[in-house]
């Protein structure tokens, strides 16, 4: 990590000139949708490989941390090729906070003096975001000059087209003409798809937010913006690397 080639970012960045970037994986030993989640195995190995794998194959991250309070997660990351930094148990509960979690990484890393320019944070529940995704994220932000980056994928309905239920009785959440309007018509939607966020650190530490404005999206595919929550996003999400390695995709 850390030595570019002029062609893997198409001559953007000058290998001398480079900001140091981190990139952070939290990953906790419980989970409720799935049991053990994040070292489930999928099409033959732990989930949270496979995000390990695509920040290490990127040229432009220098590090790569897991915060987990589980041994088991921890030395899972420790053979894919991570650093660890041990969680406290009360960052690690349902409630605790993910700006919580970077912060102690952070904080970690300005007790040793290495406290990044930016980080990426990439949650282990996004295994189709390959290292190219992660690469071209932070090429595009570095290009704009982006403090704050944010993954994004349509919507796959557009809330204008939606109601709130009040009293029984149903209210255009925007308005009744937005209801019948083409979708071409309407303004663009997009979700966050918890694949990417790319931050500058001293902006984060300011504000202890994900979202800075003004935040750029990078827009993924909704196929590839799968987010694992539930069995059935497991097994989707298998059929699909499968497909891929079977060269159908």
């Amino acid at each position: 990590m850390g030595d570019i080639e002029t062609k893997t970012v198409s001559g953007f960045i000058d290998k001398a000139m480079k900001p140091s970037i981190l990139a952070i994986i939290p990953a906790r030993g419980g989970s409720k949708g799935i049991f053990r989640k994040n070292i489930r195995k999928i099409a033959g190995k732990p989930l949270i490989s496979y995000t390990i794998e695509a920040a290490i194959q990127s040229p432009l991250i220098d590090r790569c941390i897991v915060s987990t309070e589980d041994e088991e997660i921890k030395q899972i990351s420790l053979d894919s090729g991570a650093e660890v930094i041990d969680r406290p148990f009360e960052l690690a509960t349902d409630t605790a906070l993910s700006e919580d979690v970077v912060r102690h990484v952070l904080e970690d890393c300005i007790k040793k003096g290495r406290l990044p320019d930016f980080f990426v944070l990439l949650q282990p529940t996004s295994p189709l975001r390959s290292e190219k995704y992660i690469t071209d994220c932070i090429v595009m932000s570095l290009k704009h000059n982006s403090r704050c980056t944010i993954s994004v994928t349509e919507v796959e309905h557009h809330p204008y087209k939606t109601f709130y239920e009040e009293n029984g009785t149903l209210t255009p959440l925007k308005n009744r003409q937005s209801l019948s309007k083409p979708r071409q018509q309407l303004p663009r939607v997009v979700r966050q798809n918890g694949a990417i966020y790319f931050m500058e650190t001293a902006s984060f530490l300011e504000q202890n937010t994900f979202f800075i404005e003004p935040a750029l999206p990078f827009y993924m595919e909704n196929e590839i913006s799968i987010d694992i929550d539930s069995e059935n996003d497991m097994l989707f999400c298998e059929i699909l690397m499968n497909s891929a390695k079977n060269g159908n995709r």
